[in-house]
């Protein structure tokens, strides 16, 4: 992942929860208007959940992965030996050519400034490339607000300090940012709607994301309290439907550009 942290990554935690992720890995990949790409970089590639779907969708292509993170790339490449990766901060990478598509899932809502960074991104790509991109909704979710509201409270607050989340854009505003160099963009958004078999397995899908700097700041009694409590509270926010279920939404911004000729 690139997180623009120091907070290690836990590719088992990660791998533990993408049989979720991938749908929308797969519902992006569905919308690019490519038929044989043959350059293509995974930004952001973690432990290579979306490389296998690129792979599925473009056999012929050079895939290869870029990520911050060493224990995410030691794990995509034990599953991918064969492919190119690259340990660097997409904050500040530059493709060495021009690729045909650009692609990236749940990475780039850990890095500032987007006004920047999305338009530099299209100008790694060839002429009528791809930039594709998939990126959190939830920043302000009951769940990820109550992270926040939980972390305010004692015993956690003088360690945590939790700040007000900075602010998001929305899918008009990636569409301003990617229109001037774009043949054409798509912007869309997706909630999903999960069925989850209880609170504690909300909990466990947001340990290895928005829980996981808490993990390393707390010790363990701490954390472990503060996961209890935490748990308690989403009592209230999300209750279980008639037959035992928790729905658990899960909103996501996807966004498809064509990059300009001539550009």
């Amino acid at each position: 992942m690139n997180a623009g942290s120091a907070v290690p990554w836990d590719p088992v935690e990660y791998r533990a929860s993408l049989g979720r992720r991938r749908r929308p890995i797969r519902d992006l990949a569905a919308q690019v208007p490519l038929a044989a790409p043959d350059r293509i970089t995974d930004l952001g590639c973690g432990p290579g959940n979306s490389m296998e779907v690129l792979a599925e969708r473009w056999p012929d292509a050079r895939i290869e992965g870029v990520d911050s993170s060493p224990e995410m790339l030691a794990a995509a490449r034990q599953a991918h030996p064969h492919r190119p990766l690259h340990l660097a901060d997409i904050a500040s990478w530059a493709p060495p050519a021009a690729q045909d598509l650009l692609f990236s899932c749940s990475a780039l809502h850990w890095l500032p400034d987007h006004e920047t960074l999305l338009p530099r991104l299209l100008t790694g790509l060839r002429p009528g490339g791809v930039l594709a991109v998939q990126l959190s909704g939830n920043a302000r979710s009951p769940a990820h607000t109550l992270v926040r509201e939980v972390a305010g409270e004692q015993p956690w607050r003088k360690i945590l300090n939790p700040r007000a989340p900075a602010p998001r854009l929305e899918p008009p505003d990636y569409r301003r940012i990617l229109a001037p160099g774009a043949r054409s963009v798509d912007v869309w958004e997706t909630t999903y709607l999960q069925e989850m078999d209880g609170l504690a397995e909300i909990v466990a899908s947001l340990r290895p994301t928005v829980l996981r700097s808490l993990a390393r700041r707390l010790d363990r009694p701490l954390f472990t309290l503060f996961l209890a409590q935490y748990q308690q509270r989403l009592a209230e926010l999300y209750p279980a439907q008639p037959d035992g279920k928790v729905i658990f939404p899960f909103r996501r911004i996807f966004m498809v550009a064509v990059r300009k000729p001539g550009r």
